[in-house]
């Protein structure tokens, strides 16, 4: 089997700080083997359409993307954060590509069901969704991807995607072909048994652990999603899953998800 690829999705306050984000840069291009970086966007996005006279709309942690919403977010996503991180990762030494769902057909989503919230052009991602051939062949030659919020439908349209969702989807597609490590990097030290107190990190994490602390509202918010999708990619073949601060890659204080 090829060699152990490490997936990163960055996302939270480290997107908008500078000094930070250069120091995760800096870190994950010293990180041996094959990578893979996966992006949201921060705050910024949200502070621009502000900016512009837009009101952002978030339904637990998900963004409500309108026409206006998705012209934004693809300006920031796929241009302004994905070459910053693009550039960053060069001048430390990593040959990366950015890349949206687009691009080589990395991503194709379907666009989201009007339910009970319409969101928009959010895309969702069916089973055959990442594009394995194009990911492999990238990192077979060195190259480290970076991919960001931006899907496509395949039909023209362009679909705003939730990077955690991206991020387990890329790493359940790509574990028959390889070990895949995910690790899903942000400004805290883990998952924390109490927001408030940084040292309270759950080092150890089950399915039937983290249902438990969702249902009594412990783990709530945006920390949903991205658990939601951790647990899913554990389940789906995924080698190890962990939860880490993005400025202590190296360091053991971290939550490493458990199937049971």
């Amino acid at each position: 089997m090829a060699e152990t690829l490490k997936i990163f999705k960055i996302g939270g306050a480290i997107l908008d700080e500078p000094a930070q984000l250069g120091r995760f840069v800096a870190a994950l291009a010293q990180v041996p083997g094959p990578r893979l970086l996966v992006h949201g966007g921060g705050r910024g996005a949200s502070q621009l359409l502000t900016q512009l006279g837009l009101q952002p709309q978030l339904v637990q942690g998900r963004r409500i993307t309108d026409a206006a919403t998705l012209d934004i977010v693809t300006m920031f996503y796929a241009g302004k954060t994905n070459k910053q991180l693009v550039a960053g990762l060069q001048a430390a030494g990593a040959n990366a590509l950015g890349l949206s769902g687009a691009d080589g057909n990395a991503i194709r989503a379907v666009r989201r069901p009007v339910g009970a919230i319409d969101y928009g052009f959010v895309g969702d991602l069916p089973a055959d969704a990442v594009n394995t051939s194009l990911l492999e062949l990238l990192l077979r030659a060195g190259i480290l991807p970076v991919l960001c919020a931006i899907t496509h439908d395949g039909h023209g349209q362009l679909l705003n995607t939730n990077a955690d969702t991206i991020a387990s989807a890329v790493a359940v597609a790509l574990a028959p072909r390889r070990a895949v490590e995910l690790h899903f990097c942000f400004e805290k030290n883990g998952v924390l048994a109490d927001v408030n107190d940084e040292s309270s990190v759950i080092e150890r994490l089950t399915a039937a652990e983290y249902a438990q602390l969702k249902a009594a509202g412990i783990i709530a918010a945006g920390m949903v999603p991205k658990l939601d999708n951790a647990f899913a990619a554990l389940e789906a073949g995924v080698e190890r899953v962990v939860i880490e601060n993005a400025l202590r890659l190296n360091e053991p204080v971290k939550t490493v998800l458990c199937r049971s």
